[in-house]
């Protein structure tokens, strides 16, 4: 059995000598045995909630993991953070509550696991924002500490019935086509009865969203940036052979405790270039440009919007994922998952494999042991690839001086510079209905703004005016940019993270309607056809940030602490002003 000194360890200012006494008679009271209350505390660290398949299987696995950290003589102790899940928030005022999550779910996990002293982290996370808290947590916090996806739901299959038109039929559905299917019923050519019975079947299982959404594209970054097991965030959330998973996270982070690797050993510069490569070769989410700078952040290191869409430029995009492709998480599973995608990697030259990961071999040894090649159908070859660069690109321009992001996946290089006349909404509802009455003509380019962080506040996702658009078949016949966001799932030629700010007064609060603005994705441009003169005169007559609704609250707080988007809407200093560790405390 492995022996831990614990006079090093926090758990000892909890467990170790007569005055600690009193709580000591704590995890008596919970059935602790003598052993267990002398054994390094590792905190179990779950999302589990009933709002959303995404986390529901969550409870399960966790109980998995607290087997492997018992195997490995440490004692678990499972502990809850709050989840807020996009596909129901997504749409509606909830919506803003979203990224603020990600912030509450990295201070709730930092101040369970200070408060009760434990020693090492396992997190468990199945929605978009839950993903990226956990993580900042563990970087945070810098404890020994090994992240575990709840694993992506099933496809979904439409019935073989008349009702259902045939390009919704022999496919794979996600709830991506649900969003687009309302914007078909809208335009009369999807029934409600067909709506109602796609509704029954697009998600048949727990599990997050099945395409390279973005809790699929941060589970892609987990394994990649070295905080997960390889291969374990592929296995769909049903499986119970995921147990397996979590019993071997449980047993690994007992050898990280061992070997006193931590977070921040494993989270370097390094591996967060190798977590961007592989958001761009997979088409992710452009929330991974939100994601990777907050979790860098969280360990001292500059990492922003710009390093970030620097790999996107030139890495090769060649795994074919939906929402521009063809496949789900399922399927990349199949085909060996990440493991095979870093290989490929590997091959050009392009992953660090020096980097340290959750099982205490780097990157470059965990490869070795990968005998699968790229099947050519989910995960191409990367000297064939999809298209030469990533599926996620950076702009910049005298609309975006801080940066925008745009996912290009899936679009045809001929449709990837759009210039056209600017219609501008002052926020997400306004534009929402303007798209369902059609309000607007092929070749504008919508503008929403007020969307931001701190303006919207919340930075809210705009699924349901993209997906409408799609729907109406008008994704490709204009353009969409905000300083809000996206969801992984958007389609369509749509740029987010629009830099600085509406509210922060950003160029983007000075456009007007019939503004000519261009978007090249390939030379990587966002600009207005006005001089830094007229844009400068604009300024001078704004009247400031539009008024909220939020004017107390967890969002209030959220809009008068979040900074600048292009460094990852972070809420505190980060890792370069803290003053003491919390492991060595």
């Amino acid at each position: 059995m492995t022996k831990f000194d614990k006079s090093k360890l926090p758990s000892r200012h909890v467990t170790e000598g007569p005055q600690r006494a009193p709580h000591r008679s704590y995890y008596y009271a919970m059935g602790m045995t003598e052993e267990e209350i002398h054994q390094p505390l590792v905190g179990v660290a779950t999302c589990w909630n009933e709002a959303a398949p995404c986390n529901i299987a969550l409870s399960r696995q966790a109980q998995a993991v607290k087997g492997g950290v018992k195997e490995a003589h440490g004692s678990p102790r499972e502990f809850t953070t709050i989840t807020v899940t996009d596909g129901i928030a997504m749409g509606h005022e909830g919506m803003r509550s979203s990224l603020a999550s990600r912030e509450a779910i990295a201070d709730t996990v930092e101040l369970t696991m200070r408060g009760h002293c434990y020693d090492a982290l396992v997190g468990l996370a199945g929605c978009d924002k839950s993903l990226p808290g956990m993580m900042m947590a563990m970087v945070r916090l810098n404890v020994p500490s090994v992240f575990i996806y709840g694993g992506s739901i099933l496809p979904g299959r439409a019935p073989q019935v008349d009702e259902i038109p045939e390009d919704f039929r022999n496919r794979d559905l996600t709830v991506q086509d649900m969003f687009e299917a309302v914007g078909r019923q809208q335009n009369g050519t999807l029934s409600e009865a067909a709506l109602d019975m796609l509704e029954r079947v697009a998600c048949p299982s727990s599990g997050a969203c099945g395409g390279q959404f973005t809790a699929n594209t941060m589970a892609c970054v987990s394994e990649a940036i070295g905080l997960a097991l390889m291969n374990s965030s592929g296995m769909p959330a049903p499986y119970e052979s995921r147990d397996q998973y979590g019993e071997a996270s449980g047993r690994a982070v007992m050898n990280l405790l061992e070997k006193n690797i931590r977070a921040r050993d494993v989270v370097t510069l390094k591996s967060l270039q190798n977590a961007a490569r592989v958001v761009a070769c997979t088409g992710g989410s452009t929330n991974a440009g939100l994601h990777l700078p907050a979790i860098a952040h969280e360990a001292g290191i500059d990492f922003f919007l710009d390093d970030v869409c620097e790999i996107f430029r030139d890495t090769p995009y060649f795994v074919d994922l939906k929402p521009g492709g063809n496949y789900v998480a399922k399927d990349l599973y199949d085909a060996g998952g990440i493991p095979v995608v870093m290989k490929e990697l590997r091959k050009a030259g392009l992953i660090h494999e020096d980097c340290m990961t959750a099982s205490g071999y780097s990157i470059g040894e965990e490869l070795e042991k990968i005998d699968r090649e790229a099947d050519g159908r989910v995960i191409y070859a990367i000297d064939t690839p999809l298209t030469k660069t990533g599926g996620v690109v950076g702009l910049k321009g005298n609309i975006a001086p801080e940066g925008a992001i745009v996912k290009v996946a899936g679009i045809a290089p001929e449709h990837q510079v759009f210039t056209g006349p600017a219609r501008v909404f002052e926020c997400e509802e306004d534009a929402f209905e303007a798209v369902k009455a059609r309000q607007y003509k092929e070749g504008e380019v919508i503008v929403i703004r007020n969307e931001g962080p701190a303006g919207g506040p919340g930075m809210r996702e705009m699924l349901a005016t993209t997906a409408a658009l799609s729907g109406q078949g008008m994704g490709k016949k204009v353009a969409l940019i905000t300083d809000g966001r996206f969801s992984g799932a958007t389609r369509g030629f749509c740029v987010g993270h629009v830099g600085p700010e509406a509210a922060h007064g950003g160029p983007i609060a000075m456009l007007k309607d019939g503004d000519m603005i261009t978007i090249d994705a390939i030379k990587g441009e966002l600009s207005v056809d006005l001089t830094d003169a007229e844009l400068e005169a604009r300024k001078a007559g704004w009247k400031g940030a539009r008024d909220t609704i939020y004017a107390s609250g967890a969002l209030w707080k959220y809009a008068q602490q979040v900074g600048a988007t292009y460094k990852g809407a972070v809420t505190h200093p980060g890792g370069k002003a803290e003053k003491h560790v919390y492991m060595d405390l």
